[in-house]
């Protein structure tokens, strides 16, 4: 076998990406297929594994080009030919170095953006055009409701000026508007509201954006949300409970439901078993709600569908200071 020399047939580069790159070489035996394939020369191409720093045998055969896989995006890669005839002689090509692309745009990365609060790569990569503004997360979460619920002011401008859908929902049917109610962020709410944002849209659940807000215990964003039109008197779908009965089940903040009533909520509304917001208060022991309710005419006497009513209720789980409060204006 005759000693390896230099070869001056060169590896030339065609289509480059962030995975791959594809090169070819010349042979005209080959090309024209002359002869039987054992009298073709044969070709290995070489390259740098960058992560290892070995040498790596990406193609053995008689081809003249060949797409080297699988490689690392943004990096670069050094290749090179080897040819060996059919008289024993083998000539190496000269190296080249071929960078791979950057690793295309994805919905990752716009997420990351936001989570990031970098208002500059937000804006890089909605300007190139390549990801769809309402590409959902893994929990369903678009990019607007997340810096939404991060309280991203300017984030959320950049999203909607290059066409984030305020109404989208998530997977559980909430949207921006209804997060940031519950988030308590009065300055998107606002600007959400100015881009089209419904009150009146519904989750999942049936609950609107009044029922997240008043779980979020803002006192800001609700009385905006009154000022501004909300609704106050709408159940949700699966209890009936309205905004007030959502008071009295979650948080019992006396001072959110004081906003409510002053607005008109129904103070003896009843749900689908027939409890009042009195009654959901008692159970949910909220001493406070259950005196605030009192003083605003919740009638303590009325019954739920089976037949008991809220001190009844209060004595069966032995809240003894609400049966108190109940029974000072019982005669």
């Amino acid at each position: 076998m005759q000693p390896a020399t230099e070869c001056h047939d060169p590896l030339v580069v065609g289509r480059v990406n962030h995975h791959s790159v594809e090169l070819s070489w010349s042979s005209e035996e080959n090309a024209a297929h002359l002869g039987p394939l054992e009298t073709w020369t044969l070709f290995t191409l070489e390259g740098n594994d960058p992560k290892k720093q070995t040498t790596v045998t990406f193609y053995v055969g008689y081809g003249t080009k060949f797409t080297v896989d699988r490689l690392e995006p943004n990096t670069l890669y050094k290749f090179r030919l080897k040819t060996c005839h059919l008289s024993g002689e083998i000539l190496y090509g000269q190296e080249i170095s071929v960078h791979t692309a950057r690793e295309p745009l994805n919905g990752k990365n716009l997420h990351q953006a936001v989570i990031l609060n970098n208002e500059e790569e937000l804006a890089r990569i909605l300007h190139m055009n390549t990801v769809d503004v309402n590409i959902p997360d893994q929990l369903g979460f678009t990019p607007l409701m997340v810096a939404t619920m991060r309280g991203f002011y300017r984030l959320v401008d950049i999203l909607v000026q290059n066409g984030a859908d305020v109404n989208k929902k998530s997977s559980s049917g909430k949207d921006s508007l209804m997060l940031a109610c519950f988030c308590g962020h009065l300055d998107i709410v606002q600007y959400l509201r100015k881009s089209g944002a419904l009150w009146m849209s519904r989750d999942n659940a049936g609950c609107t954006a009044l029922h997240w807000a008043v779980d979020g215990s803002h006192l800001p964003v609700i009385q905006h949300m009154i000022e501004d039109n909300c609704q106050v008197e709408v159940k949700d779908s699966v209890s009936g409970w309205t905004p007030l009965m959502r008071v009295s089940a979650v948080t019992g903040n006396a001072n959110v439901a004081s906003i409510l009533l002053g607005a008109g909520a129904d103070i003896n509304v009843r749900d689908r078993d027939g409890k009042t917001p009195l009654m959901i208060a008692v159970l949910n022991n909220h001493e406070d709600l259950v005196k605030l309710l009192l003083e605003n005419g919740a009638d303590r006497h009325v019954k739920n569908e089976f037949g008991f009513t809220a001190k009844e209720m209060a004595k069966a789980f032995e809240r003894k200071s609400i049966m108190q409060l109940l029974e000072g204006g019982s005669q």
